[in-house]
């Protein structure tokens, strides 16, 4: 509540009804957007419940999926970097499935299996 000359303004009044004004242009806008279909949720899905019980396939899964992204590079001329080529993976839409599929593999060699995993660093 604030003082200006004998008269009282309270300001929770005024910011309450901003707060309901911003809620109902926010209400109408949702009214005309279109809900999103992902394609690929479905096998987002089935990579984040994929489960690893062997230690063949766990192996498998850490060779198959790189630790870095192979396509990124420095381009060289006469020992100075011209250019930088960035790391395409981020393009990827199931890159996080991915890594998070390849770090569960991880998880569980040194976990349950009790190995090493430094060749995979």
């Amino acid at each position: 509540m604030l003082k200006t000359n004998n008269q009282h303004i309270i300001l929770p009044a005024f910011i309450k009804s901003a707060e309901v004004e911003a809620t109902h242009q926010a209400g109408s806008k949702n009214k005309f957007t279109r809900p999103k279909f992902d394609l690929l949720q479905p096998l987002r899905k089935r990579l984040d419940n994929l489960q690893i019980h062997n230690r063949d396939f766990a192996h498998f899964i850490a060779k198959l999926i790189p630790s870095q992204c192979p396509f990124e590079r420095d381009v060289m001329l006469f020992g100075r970097k011209i250019a930088h080529i960035p790391p395409m993976c981020k393009l990827n839409p199931l890159y996080d499935e991915f890594v998070g599929l390849r770090f569960r593999a991880l998880c569980y060699l040194v976990d349950k299996c009790g190995e090493d995993i430094q060749s995979y660093c």
